[in-house]
C-alpha cells in the first residue's frame, strides 16, 4: 500500500469517527435539544484549538452483541484545547455511542486526559451525557468507574475540575461530578439521581418524573449538588467559559488579573444609600457587591441553593476575588445549615487555588428551630468557621451592619486570621440583638414595670448606645478601621495590594479533620 492509499485510510477513519453513532443517532440527539460530544466541544472551547487524543480506541467486550457494535472512540471524545489562551484538558461522553455508556476502554480515555491534566497542572473539564456503566463488560465497567472517581480524588485542590451535566447522569455516575469543585446543569435535558424514578417507586411509592427526581433546578436550588443551571447548553458552554477569568490553572499559579482600574469610580456615594436606617429593614446585598467590584461584574455561584448567602467571583482593583456576603433580603442574612455547607465549600476552593476572599458581613446569628438544631447546625456552621480558620489567602472583611453572636466569629473574624477587618459607622458588633440582649438582662426590671412598652424601649435604647456601634471592637483592635461607606472600594483594594505578598501557612499535618 502507498503513502498515499495509507493516508487515505487514515482520513477515511478521522471521518468516520467524526461522525459517532452514525447519522440517525445524531438526528436524534439534536431532536431531544442536544449537541453533540464534538458541537459541544467547538463552542466551549477558542476556535481551531482542539487536539483530539485516543480516537481510534474500540471497546474490548464481544458479550452480548458487543462484537458487531464497535465504534472508533467508544463513546467518549477526550483531549486538550484552550480557552482564552489557556491550557485545559477536556472529555465529552457522546450519547450516540452505545448511549454514552462507559466501558473499560471509555473510562481509560477519560483516565488519561485527567493525568495529563494533573502532570501539566492544567484545569479539567468533563462533559457527561452518559446512559452510565456499559451492562455488557459488568465490574470492568464499573472498575473504570472508580479508576475515575481517584483521580478526581487526587487532582481536587491542585486543578480546577468542572463538570457539565448535558444528559443523564445516574447511578456511580454521580459521584465523578460530585467531587469536582463546580456542576453546571442544564433544564429540561439534564439529570442526576442515585436511583431513578421507577426504582424510587418501587422501593418507597413516590412518584416523580426525572426532572423532579434529579432535573437542574433540584440540584441547583434544593440539593445544592449543582452550581448552575441554564437554559440552553450554547448558555451552559458561554458561563464555563466565563468563570475562567477568575481562577488560576493550578493551585502555585496566581488567579487572571482584571482589566479594572483601581481609580475608576473609586469613592462611590450610592453605597450611602444602600443600607436602611432601621436595622430590621433589609437591603439586597447585591447593591453593595456591584458598586465596589470592577465593571460591576459578579460572577456568582450557587445563586439558586441558600439564598441567605452569597458567594462568587469578581475582579476588585484587577485582583481576582471570591467573594462571601451574607444577604439581608434573605432571612435576615442568618446562617443556616445550607448556607454553612455553600460558604464554606467555596472558601475552601478560593483557598486551594489562592483566591483573596472578600466578606460583605451582616449577620444577626444563627438560625434557631428544632429542625436546624436536629439537622446538625452545629456541626455544619463549624464546617464554615474551620474553613475560614483555615484559610491562608488574603481575607478582608468589611462589616456593614449587624455582626451577631457566634455567626461574628465565625464570618472571617480578626479572631480567626482575618487580615484587614472593617466596618461603617452603622454597624452593630454585639453578643446577640438588642431586644433580646434587654429582655434576658433586664427582664425583672421590665417585668416589674408599669409600662413594660417604655421600659423595653429604655434599655434598648441604652443598649444600642453602648453597644450597637463599631467603637467597642475598634478599640481592642478587633476592627482596624471604621470608615465611610463611600471609601469601601478603595480601602479594599489598597487591602488586597498589601496583602499581594502575604505568607502565612498551617501547622504541618497530612491535612484537617474538618467536621463533614
Amino acid at each position: 500500500m502507498s503513502i498515499d492509499e495509507k493516508l487515505s485510510k487514515l482520513e477515511q477513519l478521522r471521518a468516520e469517527t467524526e461522525q459517532g453513532g452514525g447519522e440517525e443517532r445524531l438526528k436524534a440527539q439534536h431532536a431531544r435539544g442536544k449537541l453533540s460530544a464534538r458541537e459541544r466541544l467547538n463552542l466551549l472551547l477558542d476556535e481551531g484549538s482542539f487536539v483530539e487524543l485516543d480516537r481510534f480506541v474500540t471497546h474490548r467486550s464481544t458479550d452480548f452483541g458487543l462484537a458487531e457494535r464497535k465504534v472508533l472512540g467508544d463513546g467518549v471524545v477526550t483531549g486538550y484545547g484552550a480557552i482564552h489562551g489557556r491550557l485545559v484538558y477536556v472529555f465529552s461522553q457522546d450519547f450516540t455511542v452505545l448511549g454514552g455508556s462507559l466501558s473499560e476502554a471509555h473510562a481509560e480515555k477519560i483516565v488519561k486526559v485527567q493525568e495529563l491534566a494533573l502532570k501539566n497542572g492544567a484545569p479539567i473539564i468533563g462533559l457527561n451525557d452518559s446512559g452510565g456503566a456499559r451492562i455488557q463488560e459488568g465490574v470492568v465497567s464499573l472498575g473504570g468507574y472508580a479508576e475515575i472517581f481517584l483521580r478526581n480524588t487526587l487532582a481536587s485542590g491542585v486543578i480546577p475540575q468542572i463538570s457539565l451535566v448535558l444528559g443523564p447522569c445516574a447511578g456511580g455516575a454521580v459521584y465523578s461530578p460530585a467531587i469536582t469543585d463546580f456542576v453546571y446543569m442544564v433544564r429540561g435535558s439534564s439529570y442526576m439521581f442515585v436511583t431513578g424514578p421507577n426504582v424510587v417507586k418501587a422501593v418507597t411509592h413516590e412518584d416523580v418524573d426525572m426532572e423532579g427526581l434529579g432535573g437542574a433546578d433540584v440540584h441547583a436550588s434544593k440539593s445544592g449538588v449543582a452550581h448552575f443551571a441554564s437554559d440552553s447548553e450554547f448558555e451552559c458552554l458561554t458561563k464555563v467559559r466565563e468563570i475562567f477569568q477568575f481562577i488560576p490553572q493550578n493551585n502555585q499559579e496566581l488567579p487572571p488579573a482584571g482589566q479594572g482600574s483601581k481609580t475608576e469610580d473609586v469613592r462611590n456615594d450610592d453605597l450611602l444609600g444602600v443600607v436602611p436606617d432601621n436595622p430590621n429593614q433589609p437591603y439586597d446585598m447585591h447593591d453593595v457587591i456591584r458598586h465596589i467590584l470592577d465593571e460591576k461584574v459578579f460572577y456568582e455561584v450557587h445563586s439558586d441553593f441558600a439564598r441567605n448567602i452569597l458567594v462568587g467571583f469578581g475582579h476588585l482593583g484587577g485582583h481576582s476575588v471570591g467573594v462571601v456576603a451574607n444577604q439581608p433580603s434573605v432571612l435576615a442574612g442568618v446562617l443556616d445549615i445550607d448556607s454553612s455547607d455553600k460558604a464554606a465549600r467555596f472558601v475552601r476552593f478560593c483557598d486551594a487555588f489562592n483566591i483573596p476572599l472578600v466578606v460583605l458581613e451582616d449577620v444577626p446569628g444563627f438560625l434557631p428551630g428544632v429542625a436546624q438544631e436536629h439537622g446538625g447546625i452545629i456541626r455544619h456552621g463549624a464546617k464554615l468557621l474551620f474553613a475560614f480558620a483555615e484559610a491562608t489567602v488574603p481575607k478582608v472583611t468589611v462589616i456593614t451592619r449587624k455582626a451577631y453572636g457566634g455567626a461574628y466569629d465565625v464570618m472571617n473574624s480578626k479572631h480567626i486570621r482575618g487580615d484587614v477587618n472593617l466596618a461603617w459607622p452603622q454597624a452593630e458588633i454585639a453578643v446577640m440583638g438588642p431586644k433580646g440582649a434587654v429582655e434576658i438582662l433586664f427582664r425583672k426590671e421590665i417585668e416589674a414595670s408599669d409600662d413594660i412598652e417604655a421600659a423595653t424601649e429604655t434599655r434598648v435604647s441604652e443598649y444600642r448606645e453602648k453597644f450597637a456601634n463599631p467603637y467597642i471592637a475598634a478599640a481592642r483592635g478587633y476592627v482596624d478601621d471604621v470608615i465611610d461607606p463611600r471609601d469601601t472600594r478603595s480601602r479594599l483594594i489598597s487591602s488586597l495590594d498589601m496583602l499581594r505578598d502575604k505568607r502565612d501557612q498551617n501547622p504541618t499535618k497530612k491535612h484537617g479533620n474538618i467536621p463533614l
